[in-house]
Order: C-alpha cells, then structure tokens, then sequence
C-alpha cells in the first residue's frame, strides 16, 4: 500500500518548482490570476524576500506541491492513502479531489492572510524529550499560556505560544540534559489557542466553499485518522487552532499496512519520522514499510504535534452493523501463495472474494473486507449503471477502505454495448481492480481498463496501474489473457481516444492479465471442470507464456472453485496456485447482499444439495450454473424450459398441458400477458432489436419469454418473497455444504456470525495448519518439516 505526503510550511526554498512550471501552464496562469502576480517569480526569485512571509509562502509552496502532484498522477497510479502537514494537507485533499486546483488555491491564500496577520507569537522545536516530558517542562517553567502545536515523532515536539514564554521554555530546554531546542521562523503562535480568532474568520470562509467527500482516504492533522465524508471544512478551520498530530498520522499510516510512502515538498524532511516510527517496537502488520522515497522535485517537511490526546473516533463505514474486524494474525497463512500477489493487491493472504451476481457480493461485504486487509469485487452483473455507480460512490466513500475493493466485469453477449458503459463508469470513479468473468476471448473494453494510465519507467519497463483477475475455465481462453492484447484492437482504441499511444506502447509488453483464476466446479457460470486437472495445465501454459512474451514478471495463476474447506484450499496451493478466490462460502454471510431466508437455506445444505441449470443470460447457448437442489424446485423447472426451447419451434407447439404448467408455475400469468409485460421490457431497456427478431422468430419469443424466469426467480431470492420460495434461483457450489461441516458445532454455524473476514480467517489459517501437519507426518527419519 502507498501513501503520499505533502510538505507543509518551513519546506521552502528559493528556486523550489523550476522543473515544474513549464509543464504545467494551465495551473501557473491559473496561479498568477489569483495571486495577482507572477508565482514563477515568487518561487524562483523570491522578491523582497516574500517567500519566507506567511502570507505568501503558504499559496506559493500550495502551487508547487500541487503541479508535483500533478506530475506524479501523469506518471503513474494515485496512492491509497494520503496525509498533508498542517499547509500540506491542502495538497493531500487536492488529490483526493475534494475541490479543484483554483479553489484549493483561494482557500490557502485566506489561510495564509488570516495566519500572516498573527504577531506576538513564536514556535520552538524541541528534539529529545517526549510529549509528556514537554508538558511537564512547561508546567516547571511556568509557560501556562504555551501549547503543543506539532506532535512530529516521539521524542519531537513543536510548541507554541506568546514570543516571551516560548524563550522561557527555549532556556528551560537548554538546560535540560539530553533536550536540544530550535527557534522555528514564524511571526504567531501557530496551531495553538491562540489562533482561535483566526480560526473563526476562516470558519466563516469556508462556509462559502463546497466540499466534495475524499475520493481517496485523508489523514487529518486535527485526529490522526480520516476525514469524514461531511467533515472537511470543519476539520481544516480547527487545524489552525489545533495540534498537528503528524507522529499519531503515521502511526496510522503503518497501521494500515502503508509499505511505501512518498514525500512531496522542496526540501526533504519527513524521511528521519518516517523511519522512527517504523523503528518503535508496537509490532506492524503485514510487510515492514519501505523508507520513503522522495520525488524529485517535490518533497515533504516535518513539522511536530505534541503530546497524544485520545483521537476523534473515526467514521463509520457505509452500513457496519456487526463489529469492526479484528484481523487474525497468523504468519503461516500470511506465507501461502505468492508475495508477489499479496504486494500488487495490497492484500495480506494471496486470498480474495470473488463476485456474486446482482450485487450478492455487496458494498458492505466488499468494505468490509477492504477493512479487514483483504478485497472483495462487488457484483455489478446483472445491474443497472445507475445502481453500480452508487455502490462506487459509497465504497469511496467508506472510512478504512483504502481502495482495497473492486468491480466485476460480467460479459453480456446479448449488450456488448454494456461492457463499454460499465467500463466508462468504472474509470471515471478511478476503480483499480477488475474480475472479468464469463468472456470467451478478450474484448475492447477489458483492454481499455487494464490499461488505461499504463506507462514505461524511465529504464523501459511496462507498467500497467490497475489489476485485472480474468476467470477461466478452459487453456484456450486463459492464452488470450496471458498474452498481451491483439494489435488491430489496440490500434482502433489509440485511434478513437480510448488510449494514449503511450499507454498502448506499455500495453504491448504487458499480459491483458497478470493474475489467471482457474474456474472449476463452482457456482455461476461454469464447465464443471477439475480443479485437479485445470490448475496445474493452467500453471504450466503461464510458465510457457511468460518465457514466450518475455515478461518481466511472470503470470499468475489463482484457483476458484470448491474452496470451502482448509483441505480445500491447501490443495489448491499444493497444486501450483498463487492465490485461491472464495465464492459460494461468502454468500451465507451476514454481509451478503441476500435475503434471510437464502442464507437460512444456505447454511442447511450438504455436499450434494446443488444440481446444475441453465443460466438465464446466456439460455439459448445452453450455458450452465450451479444452483441450490435443496428446498426449491428452480432447478428441475429451468431444466425443462430449456429442453422445451430445445424440443419446440415456438409457444405454438406446447400441449396445453404444458401451457397450463407454463402459466402456473413459471410465468405466474397467462401467455399473452407475460408476452405483453416481456415485450414491454425490453422496448424500456432500449432492446427493440431483440422484439424485432422474436417477431420474425417464434423460436426466440418463447427464449425471450422462458427467460422472464429466470430474472424473477433470481430476485424473488434475494427478496426472500416468501410466496416464491420453491422458485427461489440460488447460485451456489457445493463449497458451501462442504463449509457448513467444517464448522459444525464452532461459533461459525450459525450464519450471523460468519462475517467474510472470520471465512477468509478459517480458511487460510487452516490450510497453513494443513499443510503443516501433512508435511510433518510425512516426513522421513532426520528430515525437518517445513511449514509454509
């Protein structure tokens, strides 16, 4: 995971943004117009020596962080998380796309007018001694009027106060063996309470202003954790007055998993707190962070909050009805599969949760897990645009996220205009993980988002900044995946816009998937293949793939299918998988977007409760899924509409026996009405080409009519419409039965309490216990087994 982090007020220098401004100048003409004078000038000459003036330091190092950050977002993919100190984290929220570079910069000139006004007031560093100790110097000196202002790292503290205390607490400092002090260039007492006048007349400013809610996650100064969605201007017009809790930032920072982070400001200051943090001893999770890396021409300063007051709780997620996640901590689980995975995803098992038709896989499941350290890909199959772009809206929205969540992307033969909507619509909420399911080849619009923003480093290297997880069933359609995308495509999306010729360039060295999940008996859509026969294949066709492109980093493969056990998984990465892909065993969950009454159903199946039925989109291909047998009769009746279609020409050739069951049992209506009401339909969702055809064809008149079926059964199911149960249309793979025993007389029988992260938990840690024992037993007189 990647953080971002700007500079904030003390990281300027003359000559700061040369190698920018010429880049960029749309921002500097914007700059010039509102400042009322040249900001090149400003930054480069420094007249008069206004650059070291509030006033003017705090607009000037805002343009220059932001055209960094507009570099940085030409060169490659935005970060997960991101944090600004004090100034800084104007940038911070530029990013996160809560206003516009004008309106950013409009607010930090008020900011800097109302904090340039402060006289009276002085700033001191102080280096060796911690918050506490700090406290308790102040009290001995008597400086009752001086705050902690900056709270920078354990043992660096800046505080604040009337210009006469802050020299008392400077000789005080001095004295004190092992402390060492630095007077900071400020005219006021910054981010202490004696700015609350100017707090208040930039209260009333930002009333004036609109926010939008952070669009990546924002670490805010005032609580150390993220902004809320509705809390922006509040929390920037108590920053003035407020401590700077940057060392509680980036205890954060690390808690969420952050393994690289980037310093953007003119000077580099942020690299020693970054490092003393990851040197305290509360142990991390996940891989140990990176030091942070300094962008050429932007980088970040270093400013101190003191002591650690109780942080603001932080807000809720979107709909959390059951208790934070606690993440298990298990090393051997963490091991499992590749790191390669683990890294490219920001995941902590090489483990995710698979999609499930119209939104099963909900937005509370997917952030949930996200929460967690781990990814779901909501279930946009079957979806209108307008419900997927809400459930875009919320998971971006949602606190802890942190990006670790993505979309399915389900093939529509009948609409492959849809593909290209969706796709539009994933890439203008900056979604960053796909699951392509159902495509028999590789299509324009999969290739669109796979490499969109996709770039060559400056030694040539392909990189391409979103993922794409394609499920397979068959060697033939992973091949299309594994190679990078055909040529006469990636022509015609450089020649209508869809791609840069830079982006197809870096496409050209690149696979359309980095990560094959191999499909075997599951639910959905499914071949019924063997995991046992399609994994290694698989893996073996990725070796020959790999060497044959010349890739730099060798393909994928995951395994999805029948993973309802620890066994189930173990053998899964035994067989050669890299990562595994959960489907039916989350769908019993409380977070599953279903009804009750599937997931009473759900958790009293058995092994051999499932049975295989037409899937509904594509009927007349006779394609397959896997449903619930137990207590419905969807299955038996989809079976035998399908061998109707087959058996028939048309409605005409049913006996009325068969008509009088049509009506009954399938329909709920008589014939002409169900024709009248399915005719109806598909007029509204702009598929008259598909009425115009049944006209001509009888034979697609009844498809168009039996499929009816299928669409209400599917939603009678997630309603749990009790009148519908014996036509309740549940996906399902025999993994869930196989679930259900394991957890037989454990907290997790009971569904409610079979939170996604608890499954995901069960599983990989079981499966690292598996393998552990079955090596163990079976090794041999003096050898040492090795646990995974």
């Amino acid at each position: 995971m990647k953080a971002w982090l700007f500079a904030g007020q003390g990281a300027q220098r003359a000559g700061m943004g040369e190698a920018l401004f010429e880049r960029f100048p749309a921002y500097v003409a914007a700059a010039d117009r509102i400042l009322g004078e040249s900001v090149r000038a400003l930054c480069l000459d420094d007249p008069d020596g206004r650059l070291h003036r509030t006033r003017w330091t705090q607009p000037a190092l805002y343009v220059v962080n932001a055209l960094a950050c507009a570099q940085a977002l030409a060169e490659g993919p935005a970060p997960d998380v991101l944090a600004g100190h004090s100034l800084g984290e104007y940038n911070a929220l530029l990013a996160a796309e809560c206003f516009d570079f004008e309106t950013g910069l409009r607010i930090v000139r008020r900011r800097g007018e109302l904090m340039g006004e402060a006289d009276g007031g002085a700033m001191l560093a102080v280096v060796g001694l911690t918050p506490d100790a700090v406290r308790a110097l102040l009290d001995r000196c008597g400086a009752a009027d001086t705050d902690l202002a900056n709270l920078n790292a354990a043992t660096q503290v800046v505080v604040s106060g009337p210009a006469e205390s802050v020299r008392t607490v400077r000789d005080a400092v001095r004295a004190t063996p092992g402390a060492r002090c630095v007077p900071l260039a400020t005219s006021g007492a910054f981010h202490s309470r004696h700015m609350r006048p100017a707090q208040e007349r930039f209260a009333a400013f930002l009333d004036t202003v609109e926010f939008r809610p952070p669009r990546i996650p924002v670490i805010a100064n005032v609580t150390g954790r993220p902004y809320p969605a509705d809390g922006v201007a509040d929390l920037l017009a108590r920053q003035i007055a407020s401590p700077v809790r940057w060392h509680e930032t980036l205890r954060e920072l690390v808690r969420r998993g952050v393994t690289e982070a980037r310093e953007f400001g003119p000077r580099p200051m942020l690299r020693p707190m970054w490092e003393s943090v990851l040197a305290e001893p509360e142990p991390v999770p996940g891989p140990r962070p990176a030091p942070v890396t300094t962008a050429a021409s932007a980088r970040q300063d270093v400013t101190v909050p003191a002591t650690t007051p109780a942080a603001a709780p932080e807000p809720e997620p979107v709909r959390h009805p059951a208790p934070e996640p606690e993440p298990v901590r298990n090393p051997a689980a963490a091991r499992l599969g590749s790191a390669e995975f683990r890294e490219d995803h920001g995941v902590r098992y090489a483990y995710l949760a698979g999609s499930m038709f119209r939104g099963v896989s909900s937005v509370e499941l997917v952030a949930r897990l996200g929460r967690a350290g781990l990814r779901g890909y909501f279930g946009a199959g079957g979806l209108d645009l307008g419900t997927v772009e809400k459930a875009l809206t919320a998971l971006a929205r949602t606190p802890g996220l942190d990006g670790r969540y993505g979309v399915n992307l389900l093939h529509d033969l009948a609409r492959p205009g849809a593909e290209d909507a969706l796709t539009d619509l994933l890439l203008r909420h900056g979604v960053r993980h796909v699951e392509a399911a159902a495509f028999t080849t590789v299509t324009p619009a999969l290739v669109r988002f796979r490499f969109t923003g996709a770039h060559r480093t400056a030694d040539g290297v392909p990189v391409a900044v979103r993922t794409l997880v394609a499920k397979c069933s068959r060697p033939e359609v992973a091949a299309h995946f594994m190679a990078p995308p055909a040529e006469e495509p990636l022509r015609r999306l450089v020649a209508e816009g869809a791609l840069t010729e830079a982006e197809a360039d870096a496409a050209r060295g690149l696979p359309v998937a980095q990560d094959i999940c191999v499909e075997g008996d599951s639910a959905g859509h499914t071949d019924g293949g063997v995991s046992l026969a399609l994994v290694p294949t698989t893996a073996a066709l990725a070796e020959q793939a790999t060497a044959r492109h010349g890739y730099a980093r060798r393909l994928r493969i995951g395994a999805c299918g029948g993973l309802g056990t620890p066994e189930a998984v173990a053998a899964a990465f035994v067989l050669g998988a890299d990562f595994v892909v959960t489907g039916s065993v989350n769908q019993c969950s409380p977070q599953a977007g279903t009804s009750d009454a599937v997931k009473d159903l759900l958790a009293a199946l058995d092994v051999q409760d499932t049975a295989y039925a037409p899937a509904g989109d594509l009927f007349e291909l006779g394609s397959r899924v896997q449903v619930v047998r137990k207590g419905t009769l969807f299955a038996a009746r989809a079976n035998k509409l399908y061998r109707l279609y087959r058996a028939h020409t048309g409605l005409d050739g049913l006996d009325p026996a068969t008509r009088t069951w049509l009506e009954r049992d399938c329909l709920r209506a008589p014939l002409d009405q169900a024709w009248s009401q399915t005719r109806a339909h598909y007029l509204d969702t702009g598929r008259a080409h598909e009425i115009e055809r049944a006209e001509r064809d009888p034979r697609h008149r009844m498809a168009l009519l039996f499929k009816t079926y299928f669409a209400r059964t599917n939603r009678a199911a997630q309603d749990g419409d009790p009148t519908e149960r014996a036509n309740y249309q549940v996906h399902c793979g025999p993994a869930a039965g196989a679930f259900n025993r394991c957890v037989r007389g454990t907290a997790l029988e009971p569904w409610p309490e079979r939170h996604v992260e608890r499954i995901a938990d069960l599983l990989m840690t079981g499966a690292a216990r598996v393998l552990g024992e079955r090596l163990a037993a079976y090794a041999g007189p003096g050898d040492v087994p090795h646990h995974p």
